[in-house]
């Protein structure tokens, strides 16, 4: 049985994506979502993420609103959703914050602080 944790990553921009996985995947099973939608359909399913970690500029629906549905759901409320952005507008930060996300990290992302705030959490 593979007992790694599963992490989902959502980005549109699939480079990002990618340096996630690289930095994440030896140690956690990581997915992959390049919108909300899909994003949301996947943590809705089974087995859903432990940890989500999310873009906020996306097109359609944007991170913001993805973290919204995602604790509006009994189901998937308890999964934490850290925010991967560019935005580094302390005001933007709080937003997120508020909406249920327990983390915000910068982007260009250092693959050692992520995989540390990613043990953390899952």
């Amino acid at each position: 049985m593979n007992d790694k944790k599963t992490i989902l990553v959502v980005d549109d921009t699939p480079e990002n994506i990618q340096v996630l996985t690289a930095a994440l995947g030896s140690l956690y099973r990581v997915k992959a979502a390049t919108s909300g939608e899909k994003a949301l359909k996947i943590c809705a399913g089974d087995p859903m993420p432990d940890l989500v970690l999310l873009d906020v500029l996306m097109p359609e629906m944007d991170g913001y609103e993805v973290c919204r549905r995602l604790k509006s759901d009994a189901r998937t409320a308890p999964i934490p959703v850290v925010f991967v952005t560019t935005i580094t507008d302390p005001n933007e930060e709080a937003k997120g914050i508020s909406l249920g996300a327990v983390d915000y990290i910068s982007k260009p992302i250092d693959p050692a602080a992520v995989l540390a705030r990613v043990a953390s959490l899952v």
